[in-house]
């Protein structure tokens, strides 16, 4: 929910922040300021996840989400009292998008510590609230800009975040993390050693290794139709299009998709909860490059359907399999690795359909490019239930092959013992 609270509000500000805070010069200079603003903060919220998945093991959920969310809080607060779009890379792009992403991990993981049979359920019925939020707050905000001003604005959107902030309070960790296990006495902190603050060795799991390359190397295209959509409508079909529908459509397919597709993984046994993911990645590859073809508003209404469906399926399995891949103690590095790498291409994907644009005079290319990643990166992931279920397999025979060897080396011991008490028993009878 946070995440796309942000993206939204990131949005609202790009939107409004010019006007409001007296900018002057050349409009593209402007549009360029605003838009660094919404990276920053976007590239900050994943370039954070592997150090709060740091924190989050050696301090836990509830004082990570805590703090974020009171950084977080501080950050808006400042963005609405200052007086220049410089200042802002500092609030909003870093102190925000900071304790945004110390805020949002620690949501994710605190649910593998009470939930085991339904977590795909309840990862749905979570990430839904950013569906929600996609429908109505890009509604409010435009209300509330146009009301009240976009630093009012700021300062009501400061409620949500305190309210998050309250809510951090709640988390109360089922599994130990690293202060518990290395700390010695209780109220005694000892700082864990170097190998346990970064867990490299998740890499070594085969099965992880191949979801955390393999889902970046998918989102090269994710992302294009949800960045360039907006402009290809109103180039295709012109000013009076109500581009509002499109998000609309996503935002409510993406949290069905959710909901639905969170209870059906709590069905598919272990790592085969892949399959979704995969499945969710062909329909997204596929809608992307059916975009440039749709030449009605009707089609890319139905293709918006589709697209949010299967983005809702995305997006609300990532922690259960995650929990799968790697078990309940190394998931919260698991994730933080994933959306560390998922950063890249977020960031470089988008631009380089914009430079195509640029170049071409359209965005047909830059769609049928975009669905390419995704489906590559899908199949790439087929292979991780084989290579997972091929682990486990051998962790299974090396357990029994260790259980035999035990009861061998007990039975020899018997045996030994029972044949040297045989001979003393002889003797006390000739005795």
């Amino acid at each position: 929910m946070l995440l796309d609270t942000t993206l939204e509000c990131s949005d609202a500000h790009g939107h409004g922040c010019s006007d409001t805070l007296g900018l002057t010069g050349h409009a593209d200079t402007v549009s360029l300021h605003q838009a660094w603003v919404s990276s920053l903060s976007m590239g900050m919220i994943f370039f954070c996840s592997p150090i709060v998945s740091v924190f989050t093991d050696i301090f836990g959920c509830r004082k990570v989400a805590v703090t974020g969310a009171a950084v977080g809080l501080t950050g808006l607060l400042a963005s609405s009292f200052v007086s220049t779009i410089e200042l802002l890379y500092f609030t909003y792009g870093i102190l925000f998008a900071c304790g945004c992403s110390f805020a949002y991990q620690p949501s994710l993981v605190i649910l593998g510590h009470y939930f085991k049979k339904r977590l795909g359920l309840v990862n749905g019925i979570v990430t839904a609230g950013s569906s929600l939020f996609t429908v109505s707050l890009p509604f409010l905000l435009r209300v509330l800009i146009d009301s009240v001003g976009l630093f009012n604005t700021l300062r009501v959107l400061c409620i949500l975040m305190f309210i998050l902030f309250l809510a951090g309070f709640t988390y109360k960790p089922l599994i130990p993390h690293a202060k518990d296990t290395e700390g010695g006495k209780k109220g005694k902190f000892k700082f864990p050693p170097a190998k346990k603050i970064f867990n490299f060795s998740i890499f070594k799991v085969a099965g992880y290794r191949i979801w955390a390359f393999g889902i970046p190397a998918a989102l090269f295209g994710y992302f294009v139709p949800y960045v360039h959509l907006m402009k290809h409508v109103k180039e295709r079909l012109g000013e009076n299009v109500q581009e509002e529908v499109l998000l609309l459509c996503l935002g409510v397919t993406s949290g069905i998709g959710r909901l639905i597709f969170g209870r059906v993984a709590d069905y598919i046994p272990g790592a085969k909860k892949v399959y979704l993911q995969v499945i969710s990645f062909f329909f997204i590859g596929l809608m992307s490059m059916m975009i440039p073809l749709c030449h009605v508003f009707g089609g890319l209404i139905a293709v918006c359907l589709f697209m949010g469906l299967f983005d809702g399926c995305f997006i609300c399995i990532m922690a259960p399999i995650a929990f799968e891949l790697v078990g309940a103690q190394d998931v919260s590095q698991a994730i933080g690795f994933l959306l560390g790498l998922m950063s890249i291409p977020m960031i470089v994907g988008p631009p380089i359909a914009g430079l195509l644009r640029d170049y071409l005079g359209t965005y047909d290319v830059a769609f049928y490019l975009a669905g390419v990643p995704p489906i590559i990166g899908g199949a790439i992931l087929c292979f991780i239930p084989w290579v997972h279920e091929k682990k486990k397999l051998k962790e299974k025979a090396k357990t029994v092959d260790g259980a035999t060897t035990e009861k061998m080396l007990e039975n020899d011991s018997t045996l030994v013992s029972g044949t040297t008490e045989k001979p003393s028993k002889e003797i006390d009878s000739v005795i």
